[in-house]
């Protein structure tokens, strides 16, 4: 086929490097994303899709006190006529806008399942029903008096709105969040009363600073509470910035139960939080048991939140609780700000909160003198009509003889010169020269005379006329004041704003403010002792390495039961709060808690399933844990040196290496140093006593000789007061005190001598 066959043209081909066309059109889907989709407007708070619901809804007559219309017949009224996008996109944006639990102030009335806090989705469009509310009819007041441009809609067939008119700032009063391409905007809500106060004062002191809008925007409020703990700092430099973050607790309270029993009630959680899975997270806390003060978590909401938590013990301190779940779940959480807004529908910027407030206010004068304007329009043709009636009225017999006579009577009026003397035209004040030119009507003013009822010739109507003319010749001087005169409009723009506040303010259902604040405590790491209720134990530790906890302080030389083949070997009182230390004969530490020991009803559990403990180790002993303490350890070999307990704490399971020990040599002794002075007994009966002070204070390490030894090695050691003498247990059972000790006192390292007559059996002290 020829080019020139039926008109058949080839279209020109053209070429442009890669990078350049791919640049270029990321950059409109760039503009396109950051203008038209994640970025509200600083003047009306809104984005296109909602600012094109609220329109939509006005278009199909949806007052706060009409009726209800189907959300279908709303989501595709926008859809079809200003938003072509996906109608359940639009359905999600509307339903949000109702949902008092997202937004501060909801801008849609819904009825029907429109979602709820728990996280579940609002129900289909076809069975929700929606009308706006008074807060929506107060950003769209004035939009029928050219108080902002309309542009035309995706198709040309229609007209929209650029920006609503705005009555409140509903960009920090409803907040916003969006992701854009490169940036980003998240902006919580605030109480309108508060806004409208800083605004008033930004209008009383333009130069005011951020910091003093602050005493009257202490901080967001949002719809669902809270408490806000961040110190003041902190959210100055936040709202000076534009970016920052809040720290948001739930709010809680301790009820009182019978015989001194109690429970926590959470009746606000955090913004943004699905309480649903909020109490799932609690049940995982509670279940891991990485909350060991909580019992259990009840759901008890209704119409309001209501979380039960129940304390394990009434003896436990509530702060502490709460402190642990402030940490470990979303009853704390943290809101970015983030400033981004478009700086008169164009221009996006990280603003801070007197920008923010001056962008608003500057609309709202943009918005006043449009009104006025528009009025002075109105009024201006209104005066046109008035003066043809009133000249009609002046000379009634012939404008009624040319209606009666003429062929053409609209023709005849207007050319009629009503300059002449008439009879009743004889005060000058009676009359008033017509716009068409002196002496003339206009065609405006002749149609009103045509269109004037028979009844309106009443000299009662005349008088109405020229009271109405009088009232708006005194607005139109009025008006002409104001649109010349700045300080009159901010005067104007703040009594809007004082009748704003006081509609919307603490009258206004959940005016008032939800948010309380709170002083910030760091919540510390919490011990795990003080996460137990304290009570009583005795630990008993068999031969076998089987540990139980015997309930109360028992008698130390009570019988127990224990294993065929098993006997008692460490017994000791403690506490649950305890943590205990057990050394073994690796020379190893480790620590587990006594809370976590098996009940004393049975033969307990073995030692070896709660820590990593070889099969081929020994337990030497068993110390509770005392910060201020020290620990004297020592090996067979008659090495040895004090560490302090907190150097011996093991965090794992595999515990920690003090005493280091090679081939055959073993961990003999760890004892609790109480004393000025060292008394050790070598497996050849012989003690040696010197001074505490010889033995070095080590972290690990094989330590220095405490005794010479030729055959055999160390047997025992202790610590004691040199002027209290040495006590020990004769052969017979009896207490025996030897305070004449000068004869085996000796350097560290001596060989000592043999053991004072009546010294154990066992070589044990």
């Amino acid at each position: 086929m020829s080019e020139t066959d039926n008109n058949y043209k080839i279209s020109p081909i053209f070429t442009e490097p890669l990078r350049r066309a791919i640049g270029d059109r990321y950059l409109t889907y760039a503009l396109s994303t950051i203008m038209h989709r994640a970025l509200p407007d600083a003047r009306d708070g809104l984005k296109p899709v909602h600012r094109r619901i609220l329109f939509a809804m006005r278009e199909l007559k949806l007052a706060s006190s009409g009726g209800f219309r189907k959300s279908a017949k709303i989501s595709g009224d926008v859809m079809g006529n200003y938003h072509p996008h996906g109608d359940a996109a639009i359905y999600d944006a509307m339903a949000r806008l109702a949902q008092d639990f997202n937004v501060r102030y909801p801008l849609v009335d819904g009825q029907g399942n429109f979602g709820n806090i728990d996280g579940d989705n609002p129900a289909a469009s076809r069975y929700t029903e929606a009308r706006m509310t008074v807060i929506a009819e107060a950003l769209l007041e004035g939009l029928d008096e050219d108080a902002v441009d309309f542009r035309e809609n995706y198709d040309g067939t229609l007209n929209e709105p650029i920006v609503l008119p705005a009555s409140f700032p509903n960009l920090l009063a409803n907040g916003a969040s969006g992701i854009a391409v490169g940036m980003a905007t998240n902006i919580p809500p605030h109480n309108i009363a508060e806004l409208c106060d800083a605004c008033l004062h930004l209008i009383k002191i333009p130069d005011a600073r951020n910091e003093t809008l602050l005493k009257f925007v202490p901080g967001p409020d949002f719809p669902t509470g809270g408490v806000i703990v961040e110190n003041s700092e902190s959210i100055a430099e936040t709202y000076k910035t534009g970016r920052g973050s809040f720290r948001l607790r739930a709010n809680w309270e301790v009820e009182k139960l019978d015989r001194g029993q109690w429970q926590i009630i959470v009746n606000e959680i955090p913004y943004q939080v699905q309480k649903s899975k909020l109490i799932e997270k609690l049940a995982e806390l509670i279940q891991t048991k990485k909350t060991p003060l909580v019992a259990d978590v009840r759901d008890e909401s209704a119409d309001d939140i209501r979380l039960v938590l129940e304390p394990k013990s009434k003896n436990i301190d509530p702060e502490v609780l709460m402190g642990l779940l402030f940490k470990n779940s979303d009853l704390e959480t943290r809101f970015s700000l983030n400033l981004n807004v478009l700086i008169d529908g164009v221009t996006p910027k990280v603003c801070s909160l007197k920008e923010v407030l001056n962008a608003f206010l500057n609309h709202r004068r943009e918005v006043l003198i449009r009104r006025t304007k528009h009025r002075l329009q109105k009024i201006d043709k209104r005066l046109e009509v008035l003066e043809g009636l009133i000249i009609a009225f002046l000379n009634l017999d012939r404008v009624i003889d040319i209606i009666r006579y003429d062929h053409d009577p609209k023709i005849a009026l207007i050319s009629e010169d009503w300059s002449l003397d008439h009879p009743r035209a004889t005060d000058e004040n009676d009359y008033m020269p017509p716009s068409g030119g002196e002496g003339e009507l206009s065609e405006i003013q002749v149609e009103a005379i045509l269109n004037m009822r028979l009844r309106s010739l009443r000299r009662l109507e005349e008088m109405v006329l020229r009271r109405e003319r009088d009232d708006l010749m005194q607005e139109r001087v009025e008006l002409d004041d104001l649109l010349v005169d700045k300080h009159q409009q901010w005067n104007r723009i703040a009594e809007q704003l004082k009748e704003t506040k006081k509609k919307f303010g603490k009258e206004y259902k959940g005016g008032q403010r939800k948010s309380k604040f709170s002083k910030y405590i760091e919540i510390e790491d919490v011990p795990i002792e003080a996460l137990i209720e304290k009570e009583p134990i005795t630990v008993v530790c068999s031969k076998m390495g089987w540990v139980r906890a015997m309930t109360g302080h028992i008698d130390l030389e009570r019988e127990l039961k224990f294993k065929d083949g098993d006997g008692p070997n460490i017994i000791f009182h403690a506490e649950t709060t305890d943590r205990l230390l057990i050394f073994a004969s690796n020379g190893r530490f480790y620590t587990i808690s006594a809370s976590n020991l098996p009940g004393g009803r049975g033969t307990g559990e073995p030692l070896r399933l709660m820590v990593d403990l070889p099969n081929d180790c020994d337990i030497v002993s068993i110390h509770t844990f005392n910060p201020k303490n020290n620990l004297l350890v020592a090996s067979t070999t008659g090495d040895g040196f004090i560490v302090p307990m907190e150097e011996v704490l093991a965090q794992t399971r595999n515990g920690k290496q003090i005493l280091n020990v090679k081939g055959s040599v073993r961990a003999a002794v760890s004892k609790k140093v109480v004393g000025n002075h060292v008394a050790t007994v070598g497996e050849n009966r012989k003690v040696l006593i010197f001074s505490l002070e010889e033995l070095p204070i080590m972290q690990r390490g094989k330590g220095v000789r405490l005794q010479k030894y030729k055959d055999g090695g160390l047997s025992d050691v202790t610590t004691f007061f040199f002027e209290d003498g040495l006590t020990w247990l004769d052969p017979a059972g009896r207490t025996r005190t030897e305070n004449e000790l000068s004869e085996w006192k000796s350097k560290r390292a001596s060989a000592g001598k043999m053991a004072p007559r009546g010294f154990p059996r066992n070589n044990k002290f």
